[in-house]
């Protein structure tokens, strides 16, 4: 009971957030850690200091010379009196690189060699009190609050490894390989410092039932023990490709590295498959079912947006349908939310064919996250024209940051948005006015080329391709072509000045276009796209997606989830793509 007590308790200040929760960890940590170091000197000096001895190799010969066999089989237990501290790199995204080498080097390592030292040596005059080396090994007056601190660091110790979990589910979502899920940044200085309640919840029950099950300390041992190792070499295979495939580094290094790690590491997990029935099973059948979903997850989400890229509508569709789209434009603007970041999702033909109406305006939202920690307002919204100009369609790309609530007033973003297309549509005409300007200026040099010259004030006519001290020729001819470029100029600006007009007026029009479609109201336009396998698929390609990643996908985190939309504002369409 006490020890569900402490998880419970454990769990519940998970939501606080690492930088909150760390003014505690830290000190308790320290204190631990130097505890160890303490104690491991005090039997050091106390007991024996020749166990100072097995920092030499060759006992490790020894050892298995005397043992043979059962030195095999505590190769599991000896890997375990290290693990722990690697929760500290799997950490990196909440903490500098630089800091957890100098705590790893400086107090970690030298605390546990100096624990374990200490242990070895009181064992040397105590070879029958081995179940509880530690406790036992500990001053009598220090007992008690050793007792504490060590329970306290056992519980900071499982909290590393469940912050470590959040982070690998987060960029396992990123990648689009896990569902999405309801994810809460603590920190606006790191990125990494997350919480995540659903994972959270899920892993305190899974903790309530190891703990109430198992029924010795050495099943957790053998549990934790192949896990690690499971860790381990995944890591050195990733590692390995990385150096194969980006670091380029020559063969013969990777090979020699791999060989090392590798074959160090098989031997140490061939030692513990022995206790598959001793309580490793459970971490096989875990990584078993969470492999499975991160695969049925990736596999279906794959197929849907192949499918939905293959199937988006084609400009030409659009042309041939003309600025009505074939249907009934009625006053107002469409939020169409999608994940395509180009071309026309299929969902808006969808809309077209079910709706009797679209409203006259329409903008396809498309929402991306940016690994910044706030997006400012003024670089919120990209903006691009899907067609033509008279078919007031635009595409837009809203950018959030880690940190930014998406948890807005609807009216707000709708302010916002309005005012940056605004702002788009402005910037739009001007750039189009520059362009006209510089191809007015590219024509006008041509023709100064065909003809360069100067009339002086006098009336005498110079041609600007000759010396103006040459002798003068046929000035009435001059001048006839004198007087036909000034009327050329006066036809170019005059055209010039229509234009500039004419691009105004379409500014001014197109801007009291967008200010009456707001007074109409902005509705959003929201499509679910689900998929379903062909009745002439395999039935194993049937089950994955028409149940279990239709299961997924129902109780995932919807990429709208945030949207604060009453229903009043809502129109939502179910598509079904056959895959």
């Amino acid at each position: 009971m006490i020890s569900i007590a402490f998880i419970i308790i454990l769990f519940s200040l998970q939501r606080y957030g690492t930088s909150k929760v760390g003014l505690v960890v830290g000190p308790a940590l320290f204190i631990w850690f130097c505890s160890l170091g303490g104690i491991g000197i005090y039997n050091l000096v106390k007991y024996d200091t020749r166990v100072l001895q097995a920092f030499n190799p060759i006992h490790i010969y020894y050892y298995f010379k005397r043992n043979s066999t059962k030195a095999w089989y505590s190769l599991g237990g000896c890997l375990l009196c290290a693990t722990g501290s690697e929760a500290m790199f799997a950490d990196l995204c909440y903490f500098s690189v630089r800091s957890v080498q100098l705590t790893f080097m400086f107090l970690v390592l030298p605390c546990l060699l100096l624990g374990y030292l200490g242990q070895a040596a009181y064992l040397m005059e105590n070879h029958v009190d081995t179940t509880q080396a530690f406790f036992s090994s500990v001053p009598s007056g220090a007992f008690w609050p050793v007792f504490l601190i060590a329970n306290v660091a056992a519980l900071i110790a499982s909290r590393a490894m469940t912050t470590a979990t959040f982070s690998c589910i987060k960029q396992s979502s990123a990648l689009g390989c896990f569902p999405r899920l309801k994810i809460i940044h603590t920190s606006r200085k790191f990125m990494g410092q997350i919480y995540i309640p659903v994972m959270n919840w899920f892993l305190l029950a899974l903790a309530l039932v190891l703990v109430c099950n198992i029924s010795s300390i050495y099943e957790i041992g053998n549990a934790y023990a192949i896990a690690e190792l499971g860790v381990m070499m995944m890591t050195t295979i990733l590692v390995t490709l990385v150096m194969l495939l980006i670091w380029q580094i020559n063969i013969f290094v990777v090979l020699s590295f791999a060989i090392l790690f590798l074959g160090l590491e098989l031997t140490f997990f061939s030692s513990v498959l022995w206790s598959v029935g001793d309580g490793s099973w459970i971490i096989l059948v875990f990584a078993v079912v969470i492999f499975l979903i991160m695969y049925i997850w990736n596999y279906g989400s794959k197929l849907k947006y192949e499918t939905e890229v293959k199937k988006k509508m084609s400009m030409d569709v659009l042309r041939e349908l003309g600025p009505d789209l074939g249907t009934v434009r009625a006053p107002g603007i469409g939020l169409l939310y999608n994940e395509l970041a180009k071309g026309v999702p299929a969902i808006f033909g969808h809309f077209l064919t079910t709706l009797p109406a679209v409203h006259s305006m329409i903008i396809f939202v498309c929402i991306k996250y940016v690994p910044v920690s706030v997006v400012p307002q003024n670089e919120r919204f990209l903006f691009r024209r899907v067609c033509a100009k008279s078919y007031h369609i635009f595409r837009c790309v809203a950018r959030y940051g880690y940190k930014d609530v998406r948890k807005e007033n609807h009216q707000t973003f709708e302010q916002l948005l309005i005012e940056s297309l605004d702002k788009f549509i402005r910037r739009e005409a001007q750039e189009r006015s520059l362009e006209s300007d510089s191809d007015d200026d590219s024509g006008s040099e041509e023709d100064h080329s065909l003809s360069r010259i100067l009339i002086a004030p006098n009336g005498s006519v110079y041609s600007l391709g000759v010396p103006l001290l040459a002798e003068f020729k046929d000035t009435s001819n001059f001048v006839a072509e004198a007087r036909a470029l000034e009327e050329g100029k006066l036809e170019t600006s005059s055209s010039t000045d229509q234009i500039s007009i004419d691009a105004e007026q379409s500014l001014e029009k197109e801007l009291s276009f967008l200010r009456k479609a707001k007074e109409s109201g902005v509705v959003y336009l929201l499509g679910h796209g689900d998929i379903r396998a062909r009745k002439d698929s395999w039935f194993i390609k049937k089950l994955v997606i028409n149940y279990f990643y239709a299961f997924l996908r129902k109780n995932c985190r919807r990429g709208t989830a945030n949207l604060s939309v009453p229903h009043s504002h809502l129109i939502q369409v179910g598509m079904t793509y056959m895959v």
